[in-house]
């Protein structure tokens, strides 16, 4: 990895709240975004457990990747993180306490939309600190059964995140790709309203485990054999864009800015989170200084969020 350069660090202007039903739990759940000093980073903290533990939103913090991104331990972490953190990235709020009163975060529509409005109503002021910015000197690349993600130097500035949705022939998603290209709203207009997918059989397999028993096909898009069932598409190429769209959240577990392109097949949660812990290990080999994406890092972010 190669550090190509700097920029300032960003935190809220002001609190932020979201409220809404954990996609899930499905109990009652309240998030405040709250601002941060610089170095700080994004740290979840469980206000309604004894002690109020926080977890800093950093690879080497994920417990678990089955079908969602979990940080810290069962009990006192915070599962489904990923959208959360991809309105926070995609918008660059780098220094910020989430603070909630659940182990999730609030599904709202199965998309990022809900956080992106609550930070852009708070406002986002620049901090003194800065970010550094890492590129590839050479692709890294996470794979496994049939499945890549990977990440490849490009002379484009900015993080491009490019993702080819391939169920086959004959499943129930049509084979598709988006890519979202850097520039200053991108995320927003064309990601974050995006929304979590599943297929009647996967939707079927996590009510028999007890996940998401309160949720109907208007709450997120199910694809049934003839299409979407009882919902309508708000782009054709929804499913690809919201696989984006987790992306951005789980490589925001980097801890540190990336300038490149990220070409994925297939991929899910585990994948990137492996590619985030990669990027985050080959930084440390580049860099003197404690590197977020780490444990080392994410104490001294604990203690600056205290």
């Amino acid at each position: 990895m190669r550090l190509i350069g700097h920029r300032h660090q960003r935190t809220l202007a002001a609190d932020a709240e979201v409220e809404g039903v954990g996609f899930v739990t499905g109990a009652r759940v309240r998030v405040r975004l709250r601002p941060a000093p610089p170095g700080t980073g994004r740290v979840f903290r469980r206000a309604d457990r004894p002690n109020a533990p926080a977890v800093p939103a950093l690879a080497g913090f994920v417990t678990d990747t089955r079908r969602r991104t979990t940080l810290g331990p069962a009990g006192c972490g915070v599962t489904l993180v990923e959208h959360l953190l991809a309105a926070l990235a995609g918008l660059r709020v780098d220094n910020c306490r989430v603070e909630l009163d659940g182990p999730e975060p609030p599904g709202l529509d199965g998309s990022a939309a809900g956080y992106v409005a609550a930070v852009a109503a708070a406002g986002v002021v620049t901090q003194p600190a800065r970010r550094p910015v890492w590129a590839p000197a050479a692709p890294v690349v996470a794979s496994a059964g049939g499945a890549t993600v990977a990440f490849h130097p490009s002379a484009d500035p900015g993080l491009r995140v490019s993702y080819l949705l391939d169920y086959g022939p004959t499943g129930p998603v049509p084979r598709q790709r988006f890519t979202l290209a850097p520039g200053a709203g991108a995320f927003a207009a064309e990601v974050a309203g995006c929304r979590t997918f599943v297929t009647a059989a996967e939707a079927d397999a996590l009510r028999a485990e007890g996940v998401g028993r309160h949720l109907t096909p208007a709450d997120l898009l199910v694809f049934g054999p003839r299409g979407v069932v009882g919902n309508r598409l708000r782009f054709a190429d929804e499913p690809a864009r919201h696989k984006v769209l987790d992306l951005v959240g789980d490589l925001a577990l980097c801890g540190f800015d990336l300038a490149g392109h990220v070409v994925a097949y297939r991929s899910g949660h585990a994948l990137n989170v492996e590619l985030a812990r990669k990027l985050a290990a080959l930084v440390a080999q580049s860099s003197p200084r404690p590197v977020p994406g780490t444990r080392s890092a994410g104490r001294a972010a604990l203690t600056r969020a205290a």
